[in-house]
This record gives structure tokens, sequence and C-alpha cells, in this order.
């Protein structure tokens, strides 16, 4: 059966496969250096678990994608791709706007990857890749509901015009805080300064 298997496979859909694995591993390596940039904050966001998890889950997919090739008998030829050259991440916000943008460029990829096996009517491949589409699109609704709430938080911060210290859960800023019972609790995430 393996052998029947051999060459099934068009180019088009190698070169693809291959791209794709390829991403992923550099969406995973991208991944791990943002939850190693939270690893040390205290007041890490909600967001940080997201990272590691994203992290070893990219380099499966990446394994997978590299399975299916060599169950095919095909050719592994990752494409090198640059590694992310920030090492800080800096605000939640633009933690969470970077993997947006990882993820929709591998949702791309992998819907480029879906159009030429469909025009080459390579079902089993379009059958394999179902799963990651799907994991994509929640992938990407969630940091789009992050990004929006991280918004929310710099609208909310800005309007009550609090410095950020003011803001924390402790109060240990060295100021007194108010216990009327009827202000909100600040988020446990870390609000940006707003810009002077």
């Amino acid at each position: 059966m393996a052998t029947q298997a051999k060459g099934l496979l068009s180019e088009e859909c190698r070169d693809a496969l291959n791209k794709v694995a390829s991403y992923e591993l550099h969406v995973s390596d991208a991944y791990l250096s943002m939850a190693c940039h939270y690893i040390e904050d205290s007041e890490a966001p909600t967001f940080h678990s997201f990272f590691q998890d994203q992290a070893d889950v990219k380099r499966e997919h990446a394994k997978q994608f590299i399975k299916y090739l060599r169950k095919y008998k095909c050719k592994i030829c990752l494409p090198v791709i640059k590694r992310p050259d920030i090492d800080n991440w800096g605000t939640g916000k633009q933690a969470i706007l970077s993997a947006l943008e990882l993820e929709n460029v591998l949702n791309t990829l992998l819907q480029d990857l879906k159009a030429s096996a469909s025009r080459n009517r390579e079902t089993n491949l379009l059958r394999f890749m179902k799963k990651y589409l799907d994991e994509q699109t929640r992938n990407i609704s969630y940091l789009e509901y992050q990004l929006n709430y991280q918004k929310e938080l710099e609208t909310s911060a800005q309007s009550e015009g609090q410095p950020e210290n003011v803001a924390g859960p402790s109060g240990a800023s060295g100021q007194k805080t108010e216990s009327a019972g009827n202000s909100p609790s600040p988020p446990a995430q870390k609000i940006p300064k707003p810009a002077p």
C-alpha cells in the first residue's frame, strides 16, 4: 500500500505542504519567544498561557505535515523563514497584533494549500487539513477577541486618567486605594500607559 501512495501528491501540493510545515515551525518559534518574554512577568497577561500552548501545538502541526509528506514518499524541503527579529514584545497589545499577523499568514498558506488540493483533486489531503483550518479559525477569533479586550482596557485607562502603577491590584504603589465597594476592581492584566 505504501508503494501505491508514492507520487500521488502533485508537485504543487508537495511544495505547499513544505511551506505550511516550515511556517508552522516559524510560528512556533515566535510563540515560544512571546511566552519567554512574559514568563518572568509577575503580572503576565491572561493570554500568556495561549502563547505557551501554541508554541507546542504549532510544532506538533509541523510534524504532522512532515509525516503526511513522508507517507507519500515526498521530498521534505522546508523553506527557510527568517526568525522573528523581536526580542521585546512590548505591551500585550503589540504581542497580540504580532500573533494575529502570524496566524493570518498561516491561514493564507493553509487556504492556498486547500485550493491546490482542490485543483488537483487531492481528497485525502483535503480531509487531512480540515482540522487545521478549523483550528486556525478558532485561533484567529481568540486573538481578535483579546485584541479588542486590550483596546478596551487602554480606552478605559485613558478615560479614567489612571497611570499604570495606580491600577495595580495590590495598591503597592504606596497610594491609598478606595474601598467604597462600588468602584470596579482593576483587571488582572497590565494596563498600558496612555501616550502623552
